[in-house]
Parts: C-alpha cells; structure tokens; sequence
C-alpha cells in the first residue's frame, strides 16, 4: 500500500505542486485536471513526456490517472464516441508516465435521490444497458493493459461490484471512496465491518476525502484506522489517494485541507498487517480509565513498530504519548510531528525529563534490554515489546536491575489481554477436556525478502532478531502455549533456511513433552506464499476438544467439541479487561497493583526459544528447559 494525492486537488497548476507535496513527505501522485491547463488524457506526447521527466527530477511517481471516463449517465452515440478519444489519452499517459491503473466511471449516474440509485446490482436489463454502451471502452482498456477502478460516485459499491462480475476481468476492481453515501447506505450503519469486508475484496484503489477525515468539518468521520489496516490486510499493493474535496464552507484552504488529510492518513497507517481482513475491522473496544485526567507520560523508542504503538497511547484512556525517539532523526522527525509531540534521536533527551514515567521499547530485540538497562537507570519504568531480548542472559540483567531499583518492567504481548484466550484458559483450568492429551500450534506468515532487508537487515538475525520465524513472529504462539500450559520440561526443534537470505529460520518445527505425558507441538514459517498471518491451534483431551482458526481460507472459526458434537458457541464466556499491554501497564502504575504480563512472560518464552534453538543445534535432540528462578 502506498500514499498518493490528486495534483489538482491543490487548486493550483501540477507544475506548481509537486515540489509542495514532494516536500511533504510524499512519493506517488494523481494527475487528473489543471496539468498545462487541462486534464490529464489532453496532455500531447511533448507535454507528457515533460511531465515524466519533471516527476523523474523530483523523485516522484505516478499513481493513478484519476480521470472521468464514462462519467455519463446511459449516453447517446455521440458522447460514447467522445469517450473513446478521451480513453486514448489516457492510454497514451498511461504509457508515457509508466503506470497502468487508471481510475474511471461506466456509463451509470444515479444519485441517492433518483429512482435508480442502487438498482443496477439487481435490474439485468439496466445492466444490459450499461454493458452495451461501456464494453468497446473495456476492449481498448484490455488490450492496452490498464488496470481499471471503478468509483462507487454516482453508483454504490454493490453496484460497481455486480458490474466488475459482469465484466470479468481479475485486474479490475472498485475505486473505492469510503466516504462517497457513507452516511446513507443502510450497510455501512454501524461498526459496517460486513460492508467493509466486502468492498476491501474488491477494491483496487481507496480515496480518501476531508469530510471523513477531517475532524469539525459535520460529517460522518470514516473509521480510517479500520478501514487501513483491512485494507494492508488483504495483501493488494492499493494506492490510498488524497481525494481532498474541501467543502465551500470549510474553514481551512485547499492546500491546508489537503496536508490534514494526507496528515490524517499517515496517523491511521497501519505499522504492520493484521492477522486477518476480520479482526483487522474489529471496532476496539472502550475503557473508562478514573486516571484519564492524570494520564501515565508514555515515550516510544524505536518508530517502526513502535509508530502504531505510539497511536495506540494516543487512542486509550488513561496513557498520554508523550514523546518518541529513534536513532534516525527523519523518522523521529516524521512520528512526532505525526502525533504533535516532542521527538529526539537522543534517547537522554527523555531519561532526563522527570515528568517521563514509562519508555516503552520498540527497538531490534537485540537491543531491547540494553536500552531498557538505560532506562531504568534513569529511574524510568520499562514496556519491552516481544521477545524481551535474543537471549535469556541478556533478559535476566534487565530483570535483575528493574527488581534492585523496584521499577515495573513488562511485556507487550498484547494477545494475552483477548477475551478469547482467557475463556480457552479457562476451559483447561477447570477440566473441560478431561485428561490433557495435545496441542497444536501451526503459524503461517508470507515474509519477502524486502521485509528482511528493511532497516539495515536486522531481522533473522541471531545477534538482533534472536532467531527467525520461530522467535521474530511464533513468539505470540510461544507466549500462547505457556499462558495456557505452563513451562514444559524438555523441548525438541529442527529449523531449515528455505526462501529467503537470511541467518536464522524461515521456518521452524518442534515437540514440547510435559511431566504428566501431555505433549504439544508448534511449527512457524515465513514462506507462506498467500499474504496472511494464518494460525490453527488445536487442543484435545480425551473429553473435549478445541480448534481455532485465524485468517488464512477457513477465516475466523473457534469450533468446542464436548459430549459428540461441535459447537461455535463457547461454553465459557470471559470479559476483556484491558486494551491492551500499555492500559494494563498505566493501571498497574497509577493502583499500585501488579502486571498481569511483566518479566516472567518475557524471560520464559525466550526461556524456551533459547532451548528450541538448542536442540536444532545439536541436531533435533531433547534438551531440558528449565523454569526462571
């Protein structure tokens, strides 16, 4: 996925923005209308290969030709011919500036107050109507390779989806501009989780205009944070265009309107894929903090990760970002201005701020306990994200000092929070499955070898990384087993490097044997050729059973088997206390009280990967794991 903005959405000559949106931070942008006075698909060869080589000097690129072909509604023969000229200056842009999406319309103009809005899904002989006039464009755009969106302007998603179905073409997809009858469509009432599933699946492009995004404009906000995240989730590489559409009365310019929402976008970026399009549209839900007027001072150090754990203190009660850190200045720059907060590439800038109370570390596992060290030198408390460190010697240095020094020192394995987890907990401790026989934990993730290579190729390292598919993205499933079993007493692994060119595993395979026989097994790869993060556990004893789906083709399914027959209902029922790790941890610092995850979790899972590792070394043999002091 990728930012991109309409050029003339600036009101101003292309020629005049790029170099202001250059400046802004951005790579691509949409050229539709005002380039030399006119559109985009009337530029002639000369202008258009000026424009190409204006963008080259810059550093930029082009998104999307953002035109409005066949923005007519059921036309007569003349205007029809019209549109076949304007679609062969697009494909000549096209051609020229070297991108092949174009975003377009087909034919049908309905608004919601016209007799029509919303049929065209469900009439064939209007859809007829549409095809016949629209199918010699789609012929030309085909054989000239363009890549066709179609806006949901004029029409509803569903409507431009039963035309995509129509049409057949697997390339081509919605344009989708979430904010277009956002507040009319009956399926988009609610959380719309349905309603964004469905158009995410079908979308090739997504706008995104002011008047949901914008706060104080008097429209519906888009929950873009959903919206995003589903999108990133589905795996399509869609241009996320600025569309701004500043409204006449909006108390902002339109080159303001227009960095607010390219500004607003980047705040709901997501910083990494979510496990599935479902859970990634899940509305979060809202917790009442008494502190929330004495918000605990949170600084994120480490942007990458560490950028959508910045936005998570700024959306929960009861925490306040109140700074971040990186060790490169431009993306320390970039997140706070972000977020309106203070940011340095000096960490010591914050250890010697007294009103700082937590750092919360998002660095290379490698270095987690060696920065929190600093921290807690400096008296600050410490969230570590997970792992807690590459090894176990590191982990018990930073264990040791935050104990001496009575500081909190916690986990952000966020997972333990879920209400799902604690009802499986539940079911264990109070013998749901009789006699606890086995579990099996397979995760499958698709890693490329950018991801690798990103930030100075860290990742599947063993000095920074602490290992590879097991420890970087199976630690979750680590954390899962022992949350739900405990520590087991020997473990056994092999590991293989197969796709990618790094150090450690991209794909790891184990056997956990406890003392009274119960077994479990885990295997996690990144080698996944479908982007997903797909897990499937399974739990049996020799009176129940449970099975788990996430992401991947079967989607979200939590199945219980109990007396002959399987249920998706849940016979335990568990209510989410916290957000996640950061609100348990400002509670816990504001009552006094305890952490539900600290260093225990962090020091026995790397306990344990320590150990898998261990085996793989010595060739798959058990070794013994041993519990923290």
């Amino acid at each position: 996925m990728y930012i991109s903005i309409f050029t003339d959405e600036l009101y101003l000559d292309a020629a005049e923005v790029l170099p202001i949106v250059k400046g802004w931070g951005m790579e691509y942008v949409d050229f539709r209308g005002q380039i030399n006075g006119k559109g985009i698909e009337y530029q002639t060869d000369a202008e258009l290969y000026e424009l190409r080589d204006r963008l080259k000097e810059l550093g930029l690129k082009a998104g999307v030709l953002q035109t409005s072909l066949a923005k007519v509604h059921l036309p007569g023969p003349e205007i029809l011919e019209h549109e076949k000229e304007k679609l062969e200056g697009i494909i000549r842009a096209s051609r020229i500036l070297g991108t092949r999406l174009v975003r377009c319309f087909n034919y049908w103009q309905q608004e919601p107050e016209d007799k029509d809005f919303g049929k065209l899904a469900m009439m064939p002989d209007l859809m007829n109507q549409v095809l016949e006039r629209f199918m010699p464009l789609a012929k030309l755009a085909k054989e000239a390779g363009l890549i066709l969106g179609f806006e949901n302007c004029g029409q509803t998603p569903n409507e431009v989806i039963a035309l995509l179905k129509a049409l057949g073409v697997p390339e081509w997809g919605l344009a989708w501009d979430v904010a277009n009858y956002y507040e009319v469509l009956p399926e988009a009432a609610g959380d719309g989780i349905a309603y964004f599933e469905k158009a995410l699946s079908y979308a090739n492009m997504i706008h995104v205009k002011s008047w949901g995004a914008i706060d104080g404009l008097g429209y519906r906000k888009v929950p873009w944070e959903r919206v995003l995240a589903g999108a990133l989730s589905t795996g399509k590489d869609l241009p996320i265009s600025v569309e701004t559409h500043n409204p006449a009365d909006s108390p902002y310019s339109h080159k303001e309107a227009s960095r607010l929402v390219y500004e607003a976008v980047k705040r709901a970026w997501p910083a990494s894929a979510p496990a599935d399009l479902h859970s990634a549209l899940a509305v979060k839900e809202e917790f009442v903090r008494d502190y929330d007027d004495d918000p605990v001072r949170f600084v994120v150090v480490g942007l990458g990760m560490g950028k959508n754990r910045a936005r998570q203190l700024t959306e929960t009660a009861g925490t306040m970002l109140y700074g971040v850190c990186d060790i490169r200045p431009e993306r320390a720059r970039e997140v706070g201005e972000l977020f309106g907060v203070p940011y340095s590439d000096d960490i010591e800038v914050f250890l010697a701020d007294p009103r700082v109370e937590v750092m919360y570390v998002v660095t290379p596992t490698g270095e987690h306990c060696s920065v929190a060290n600093k921290c807690l030198d400096a008296g600050k408390h410490v969230l570590l994200t997970k792992p807690m460190d590459a090894t176990v010697e590191a982990c018990d240095v930073t264990i040791t000092k935050a104990r001496e020094k009575g500081l909190l020192l916690g986990l952000d394995f966020d997972f333990q929070f879920d209400a799902g987890l604690a009802a499986l907990r539940q079911a264990v401790e109070e013998g749901f499955f009789g006699k606890m026989l086995s579990a099996n934990i397979m995760l499958n993730v698709l890693r490329t070898d950018a991801y690798y290579q990103e930030n100075g190729g860290w990742r599947g390292t063993w000095a920074l990384d602490g290992g590879g598919a097991m420890s970087n993205q199976g630690v979750h499933e680590v954390q899962r087993l022992l949350s739900l079993f405990g520590m087991p007493e020997e473990v056994k692994a092999d590991i293989f490097t197969k796709n990618h060119a790094i150090e450690a595993e991209d794909e790891g395979i184990s056997l956990w044997k406890y003392q009274d026989g119960f077994t479990a097994r885990f295997s996690s790869t990144t080698c996944y050729p479908a982007s997903s993060w797909s897990v499937r556990v399974e739990i049996f004893g020799t009176e129940g059973a449970y099975c788990d789906t996430l992401g991947g083709p079967e989607g979200d399914h939590t199945y219980w088997w109990k007396d002959g027959r399987w249920s998706e209902e849940s016979p335990y029922t568990a209510k989410r206390e916290w957000r996640q790790a950061s609100d348990n941890f400002a509670w816990c610092l504001r009552k006094g009280e305890a952490l539900k995850v600290d260093w225990r979790a962090g020091r026995e899972s790397r306990q344990v990967l320590d150990q898998l590792y261990e085996s793989a070394r010595k060739g798959g043999v058990w070794v013994p794991v041993y519990s923290p002091e």
